[in-house]
């Protein structure tokens, strides 16, 4: 079986606004870690859900999903085409 890799969008349930994009190779436990407050650039909104999530046998094609999410046309695009 291959691995996978993911590019994921969560949204804090308190925070509707706030939205975080991450990559993970195991959505469910990096859920885990986002509502436990161990990453220092969501705990403060926790908790978080999940609202959409992108799976990739290319780890490479992964992160550059990712990274191009972060930017202010993947921004756009995540908000018009994903949530």
């Amino acid at each position: 079986m291959n691995k996978m890799y993911y590019v994921y969008i969560i949204q804090s349930v308190l925070f509707q606004k706030q939205i975080y994009t991450g990559f993970s190779e195991n959505i469910d436990e990096r859920l885990d870690e986002h509502n436990c407050g161990k990453s220092v650039h969501t705990n403060k909104f926790k908790p978080w859900k999940l609202i959409c999530y992108v799976s990739f046998c290319d780890k490479q094609k992964a992160l550059d999903l990712e990274r191009y999410l972060k930017t202010a046309s993947g921004i756009a695009f995540r908000n018009k085409r994903l949530i």
